[in-house]
């Protein structure tokens, strides 16, 4: 059992401008699904943010 939480190291890769091509996980895995949601789930948050402010 993997006790790392892709989807919150997702979340905290984007937070830190951490490009989602950058995902650890190997591809087609659970953890690389996860890992990509959280990443865009903060990324979308960010880029809406910023398009406000424009």
């Amino acid at each position: 059992m993997n006790d790392r939480d892709a989807f919150a190291e997702g979340e905290r890769a984007a937070h830190k401008n951490i490009p989602a091509e950058a995902n650890p996980y190997q591809n087609g895995s659970d953890e690389h699904a996860l890992w990509s949601a959280g990443h865009e789930k903060v990324a979308s948050a960010i880029e809406a943010r910023e398009s406000e402010g424009s």
